[in-house]
């Protein structure tokens, strides 16, 4: 597998990551889950968007990475966009926790640009 494919995994993983840290409480109530998450404040509530957004930016990458394949870009350039994309999307996810949404529009940015890379990668 390629390390393309390993990140399609990670940005799979990755909003789970972010629902953890928003269902983080003791007094998370995983019979009305939906309920709990809506009445959140601050730091979890900002989790559990920084979830939705990773959720949305999935299937857009997964989608580029098997186009870059496809379209037969070259392996080491799909590797470090993707790569690049994971690191940003991290980032994204740790600036909403931090509640600074301009560099956080950066990181969506950035890893917006590389989901775009991966799609123009494979053009001769």
């Amino acid at each position: 597998m390629t390390i393309a494919f390993w990140c399609v995994l990670a940005a799979a993983v990755l909003p789970l990551a972010w629902a953890g840290v928003a269902k983080s409480r003791r007094s998370y109530d995983n019979r009305a889950p939906r309920d709990y998450l809506a009445g959140l404040e601050g730091w979890r509530k900002r989790a559990d968007w920084a979830q939705q957004n990773a959720w949305e930016s999935f299937a857009p990458f997964a989608a580029a990475v098997c186009v870059a394949r496809l379209a037969g870009a070259s392996q080491p350039t799909a590797d470090i966009l993707a790569v690049v994309f994971i690191t940003a999307r991290v980032a994204h996810g740790l600036l909403y926790l931090a509640d600074r949404p301009a560099l956080r529009s950066v990181a969506w940015l950035v890893g917006f640009a590389c989901v775009v890379g991966l799609f123009l990668a494979g053009w001769r």
